[in-house]
């Protein structure tokens, strides 16, 4: 045995009893932090979305203070200002209006920007209720809230803009809110009916429900909190969706109409002028870009921190 041991280089001074150090046991290998405090520091460690979440800062900023940057008001048109290229005075330019460029696309983000966040917001708050009492309830209300859904978001959204407009016979931010949120929540009412299907299954879930909890509460202490990962991930996705729409509506004439002004409607009035002068044009639809990309690499990046199995 003895010769075995020296053959394989290991001597039995390898096999001693280590002596047990209490202050080692006890030590702590990392510092204690919740779940969200863990998806921060998993964020900050993408680049691509920090990039992106201090890109979408300096817009906010921007489309608040951008407008008060220089004596130009956005409705202000000067006949002897017309098709300026960027200079000292007019930053971004003039339009075939003579009205200052500059003042025009930090006034038409916060339009765009709050239709975004405002769309995105009423579908999560609604597709988030309905989504959890119909994963809650199963059975036929959650059949027939289900038929609902999907003929709803069978529509074309394009028709129901048309059919609200109609009816409402103007058309307004209101009106444009109105219509993008008719069925903006479906999307969201699906992907949380299904985490509820498999969340109500577990154990502390049916615990409540044996205790004589009420639905409600378990949709709020439970279902919900346990939801909000894919529903976060879900509305950074919505926001840029729901700005080029805008963008698209107000370009074809459907959305929000002269004097008030988006990145959509600058985008409209300077295609015309798109041969003699394309910086018109390109202002607009680069807000237009870097606010899409920025949200899609934002939810990129959450949805990658959001994800248990990524956890290290």
């Amino acid at each position: 045995m003895e010769k075995e041991i020296k053959k394989t280089n290991i001597t039995p001074e390898m096999f001693k009893r280590i002596p047990k150090d209490d202050q080692e046991a006890e030590k702590i290998a990392r510092p204690i932090i919740t779940f969200w405090q863990d998806v921060w520091r998993r964020l900050k460690q993408n680049r691509a979305s920090m990039f992106s979440l201090v890109l979408i800062a300096l817009l906010v900023i921007l489309c608040a203070v951008g407008p008060f940057m220089n004596e130009f008001d956005f409705k202000t048109q000067d006949s002897k200002s017309k098709n300026l290229s960027p200079n000292s005075t007019h930053w971004f330019g003039t339009d075939s209006a003579g009205r200052d460029i500059w003042t025009r696309t930090w006034r038409g983000g916060r339009v765009s920007l709050t239709i975004g966040l405002v769309c995105a917001f009423v579908a999560m708050i609604v597709g988030v209720i309905y989504g959890s009492i119909a994963g809650l309830a199963g059975g036929w209300v959650d059949t027939v809230m289900m038929r609902f859904v999907e003929i709803l978001s069978s529509l074309p959204y394009l028709l129901l803009i048309v059919l609200v407009q109609l009816w409402l016979d103007k058309q307004t931010f209101g009106t444009m809110l109105l219509a993008l949120i008719v069925t903006s929540w479906t999307g969201t009412s699906r992907m949380v009916r299904a985490e509820v299907l498999r969340i109500k299954s577990e154990e502390y879930v049916l615990a409540a429900r044996v205790l004589g909890v009420k639905a409600w509460k378990i949709i709020t202490r439970h279902l919900i909190p346990n939801a909000m990962s894919i529903v976060i991930v879900g509305v950074t996705f919505d926001i840029p969706g729901f700005i080029f729409s805008e963008a698209f509506l107000s370009y074809m004439g459907l959305g929000l109409m002269p004097p008030d002004v988006s990145w959509g409607i600058m985008s409209s009035q300077a295609q015309q002028q798109l041969m003699f002068y394309p910086y018109q044009l390109f202002f607009p639809t680069l807000m237009i870009a870097l606010t899409m990309l920025s949200f899609t690499l934002l939810g990129d990046g959450l949805r990658d921190a959001l994800d248990p199995k990524l956890r290290k």
